[in-house]
């Protein structure tokens, strides 16, 4: 049964991080928003995940910053002090998250069923989700908007993006022809593919008419691992990697013609723009963690090696199991990925034909 019958007059989101996960909640936030449109929502999110929703229509913004421990908790309690919500919709699993509900006032705190909660989350929350075999971590945020009593739809998002932020593009890849957008770099290094093979992909790309373009943060690991696909390449590239704002990024996304990347954000935010995603999976499982609306054209090894590695059948393992080893990705071949690229892009083309 729903926990209601009509519109609630606010809700509090609290999703901290990362930045695929907080686009797979836009998701269901806005489904909130449409079938809820008299609904106040204000969402507790990270410093750096705020700069993509600061302007999300119709939502108060608090971000987080958890580098400031528990004095930053007691900024968003200052800040909230006098509000008292309908629900708080916890969608995080870390204890830092689970902490920081127990200053927000709330007539009920919504949270994961213990089955699926980790770091004791269950232990702050007083409804439970009854959601147990949602693959996709989209898909289980959508199981707390239809246990707030909205019926599910099919996912969309609408991130505002700013003349000067549509404008960076046109600045900084002047090209006529259609590009594409190699995201090297997930979270964490043993999870990237070969610098070496992004150069031959990113020549082979050039070799197809396309102008390719390297995006990503601004770490240093990231930053050095664009010069080192730039150095390998043999035909010229444009290396945006740590020069774009996120929501810069986010244009440059919306105007690529194909986006590959690892498990990572710019996937994800890619696939907010309706803009179709490579993504190149092997230490987590792509029908949990992959874009969205690109599972069909996910390169995977995920299965070979969680099978070997724990001696089960994908059946038999957890939805959340991962594979371990800094040699995993390399059983990705270059010829994988430009099997599913082709795919893809005839798949895009038929349809341009087909709208004719």
């Amino acid at each position: 049964m729903a926990l209601f019958t009509s519109a609630p007059n606010s809700l509090c989101i609290l999703r901290l991080s990362a930045i695929g996960d907080v686009c797979h909640a836009i998701a269901a936030v806005q489904a909130i928003q449409k079938e809820w449109p008299s609904t106040k929502i204000t969402w507790i999110v990270g410093k750096v995940e705020a700069q993509l929703i600061h302007d999300l229509p119709n939502i108060t913004v608090i971000p987080f910053d958890k580098k400031l421990g528990f004095k930053g908790m007691k900024a968003i309690w200052a800040q909230l002090k006098n509000q008292h919500f309908d629900a708080l919709v916890h969608m995080q699993l870390a204890l830092r998250a689970s902490v920081l509900t127990l200053g927000i006032k709330a007539k009920y705190k919504v949270g994961f069923n213990r089955k699926r909660a980790k770091e004791g989350q269950w232990l702050f929350t007083n409804r439970k989700i009854e959601d147990t075999a949602s693959a996709h971590v989209l898909d289980s945020f959508y199981s707390f908007v239809e246990y707030l009593g909205v019926p599910k739809s099919k996912p969309t998002w609408n991130i505002p993006l700013s003349s000067a932020d549509l404008s960076f593009v046109d600045e900084h890849i002047p090209t006529n022809k259609p590009y594409v957008v190699i995201s090297p770099a997930a979270s964490k290094d043993e999870r990237n593919w070969l610098p070496e093979r992004y150069a031959q992909l990113a020549d082979w790309l050039t070799e197809h008419g396309y102008q390719v373009i390297l995006c990503g943060a601004p770490s240093e690991r990231e930053k050095q691992l664009g010069k080192n696909i730039e150095s390998l390449t043999l035909l010229p590239i444009i290396n945006l990697i740590g020069q774009t704002s996120l929501k810069q990024l986010t244009a440059v996304l919306n105007k690529a013609q194909v986006v590959i990347a690892p498990d990572s954000g710019p996937a994800h935010i890619a696939t907010t723009q309706d803009t179709p995603v490579v993504g190149l999976y092997g230490h987590s499982n792509p029908k949990r963690t992959g874009p969205y609306n690109s599972l069909p054209y996910v390169v995977s090894v995920y299965e070979q090696h969680v099978t070997t590695q724990h001696n089960k059948s994908i059946d038999e393992l957890k939805w959340s199991t991962r594979v371990k080893g800094d040699h995993i990705m390399q059983d990705i071949s270059l010829d994988m990925i430009t099997t599913v690229f082709e795919h893809l892009t005839t798949n895009l083309n038929n349809t341009a034909k087909e709208g004719i």
